[in-house]
């Protein structure tokens, strides 16, 4: 669903994971046969990441030890606030490769906690980073600001994006590996003068599950995330400054539904614009196309999200469930993209259910779920810009025709 690149032909290539993570491998094999490999390490504390790597050897507590780093770990209760509120922050270490010998970016980057609204509207913690740019803002006014939505990284707290920024390769065991792929794009950002901040997502990185395609609480986390960014202090960011949406795939989604939410949820923002690439608008259209793909296993993330979201209907969605199916939403909780697509790509949903895969996603209660994640029922105050390829194999271009047609 993360597909950015399209062939000549004009489909976007379905194997192009399969090479993302052929790439992933060989860059991991490279770096590793550079450092001597990648041993793991007993007694790694799991709360507060403390591998037992000296405080200064920045490179293995990144790359091994933060999974469960305590930074991660909210506040328990939230300290008083209002959405966006800063709740704590650090500096973060940038780099294009695990080593940083590749070079370096034209940003400084800190990494942030900060309240946001879940989809039942009680207050979490959601985290994610800030770039602040090197070079000066080229054009007129002041320094404008992208709230920047990622595609599907995974489920696993591993995969968060402000944990790649300080890796940019993920390698812990097994098939548990994945690529930084939105690192360039966000680069190329602030190398030309954008302030860039980027969301971690719900319960991605943080306790709890990822609640995956939830357009309510991915609307809220990109908003949050904008105004998080203007309560840093000593950015180049004013406090009325604009601020632009971008997204593509999941991220297309998020920032779309950030867009039309944002009159309501977020008025003191001044949303500019949004890009809103390959939104998943009508996830009901969106699963046959999942079907016997590459990435049919990001099935599992979206029940998995589902049921965090609403663990009312935990026990009706379980009764729905193969042994396979239940196989699926244990693994995926913990994966990564790559890993999601090499364990279970080209199956079929039909393995997972019970009954007709067709049947119970639109029986309840996958059905009302489901339907309260549609995206395109709003309308925009800012101007969007909505980009899909009609003969995209993943993400049906029916949804973006929709959300143009509003």
């Amino acid at each position: 669903m993360e597909m950015r690149w399209r062939a000549a032909h004009g489909r976007a290539p379905s194997w192009l994971a399969v090479l993302c993570g052929a790439m992933t491998i060989a860059l991991i094999a490279s770096v590793a046969g550079q450092r001597g490999g990648f041993p793991a390490r007993a007694g790694a504390d799991p709360v507060t990441g403390n591998c037992g790597f000296a405080p200064d050897d920045i490179y293995q507590k990144e790359f091994q030890c933060n999974r469960y780093g305590e930074f991660y770990t909210p506040p328990d209760p939230l300290p008083p606030g209002s959405p966006g509120d800063v709740i704590r922050s650090e500096p973060l270490r940038l780099v294009y490769e695990p080593s940083g010998q590749l070079g370096s970016w034209v940003a400084t980057a800190t990494r942030i906690m900060y309240r946001s609204t879940d989809a039942r509207g009680n207050p979490n913690a959601v985290t994610g980073t800030y770039f602040e740019p090197d070079n000066p803002w080229p054009g007129a006014g002041p320094r404008p600001q992208i709230a920047f939505a990622p595609g599907t990284l995974g489920q696993g707290d591993q995969c968060a994006p402000s944990r790649m920024f300080s890796q940019s390769i993920h390698f812990s065991s097994g098939l548990d590996i994945m690529l930084g792929y939105e690192e360039l794009f966000v680069a190329t950002m602030v190398a030309r003068g954008f302030a860039v901040v980027v969301t971690d997502y719900d319960g991605l990185g943080t306790p709890g599950m990822h609640t995956y395609v939830n357009r309510l609480a991915e609307a809220h986390a990109v908003l949050d995330a904008a105004r998080a960014a203007k309560q840093l202090p000593g950015t180049s960011l004013e406090p009325n400054g604009p601020v632009a949406l971008w997204g593509y795939s999941q991220g297309g989604g998020a920032s779309a539904a950030a867009v039309e939410l944002a009159p309501q949820y977020a008025p003191d923002i001044d949303i500019v614009g949004a890009y809103v690439g390959a939104p998943p608008a009508n996830l009901l259209d969106l699963l046959p196309y999942l079907d016997g793909s590459i990435l049919v296993g990001v099935a599992g993330y979206l029940i998995n999200g589902v049921i965090q979201a609403y663990p009312e209907a935990a026990q009706a969605i379980h009764d729905k469930l193969t042994i396979y199916g239940e196989d699926l939403l244990s693994k995926t909780k913990d994966q990564c993209v790559a890993e999601t697509a090499l364990t279970f790509g080209f199956h079929h949903l039909s393995e997972y259910f019970n009954d007709d895969p067709a049947q119970a996603l639109s029986g309840e209660p996958f059905r009302s779920l489901l339907d309260l994640q549609r995206i395109g029922r709003l309308k925009p105050t800012a101007p969007v810009f909505i980009d899909s390829n009609r003969f995209d194999p993943l993400v049906p271009w029916t949804g973006a025709n929709q959300l143009g047609r509003l």
